[in-house]
């Protein structure tokens, strides 16, 4: 049987988080009312620097098990991420343990971060890939689009790959959709339509929170 990831893990992460991102940075949050307050929620998350994850998993108000590279779990972070709860897998297969426990996570009713894009690069969601269609399907859970402005804006001075310190990042949170026609379907075709539903939402929304932050 596979083992679920923490709920508990998943909560003290996010008080890492919480005290990482406000100690460093300053983050500006605005629309997190939106996430549902309980019940399973996929977050959708543009991806465009390292912090992103992070910064989300600190700034969400609720505890959120993100999908994460395997490349990630390197030494130490490999026990201390699956002991906060994220989700390790492998993006060249089929990573059935890794489906096994995001679907799990929604089951039991939690949050599941996705970085739809599969990898980091624009943070446009510009490409994205069929797996956030098939946990929303799979997990019956509305997917919240959160889009993560500011952490590529400028290097910081003491460490070039992260943004400079006490500098605004801002995290906007949409309204909930369900990225299904209503019908049940699962199929490819039903998977490449809901893509396709959520690219539109997901572009929508990341040019609204530009507007709205002026970024």
């Amino acid at each position: 049987m596979t083992e679920l990831p923490s709920a508990r893990g998943a909560e003290v992460g996010r008080r890492i988080g919480v005290g990482l991102m406000y100690g460093f940075w300053k983050p500006r949050v605005l629309g997190a009312w939106r996430v549902p307050a309980n019940g399973p929620v996929i977050l959708a998350v543009n991806h465009s620097h390292a912090i992103d994850g992070p910064m989300v998993m600190g700034v969400a108000p609720r505890p959120t098990h993100f999908l994460i590279k395997k490349e990630a779990f390197i030494g130490p972070l490999d026990p201390f991420l699956l002991g906060i709860g994220q989700v390790k897998v492998d993006r060249d297969t089929t990573d059935r343990m890794a489906i096994t426990r995001a679907l799990g996570v929604l089951e039991n009713g939690g949050v599941l971060g996705i970085f739809p894009e599969g990898t980091r690069g624009e943070g446009d969601f510009a490409s994205l890939r069929a797996g956030l269609a098939y946990f929303a399907l799979r997990g019956g859970a509305p997917i919240v689009p959160v889009a993560v402005l500011g952490s590529t804006d400028r290097r910081g001075r003491l460490i070039k790959g992260l943004p400079p310190l006490r500098s605004r990042v801002d995290v906007v949170f949409g309204e909930p959709f369900d990225a299904g026609d209503g019908s049940g379907r699962r199929t490819r075709k039903a998977l490449d339509e809901a893509t396709g539903r959520i690219q539109k939402q997901l572009a929508a929304h990341l040019e609204n929170a530009r507007r709205l932050t002026r970024r």
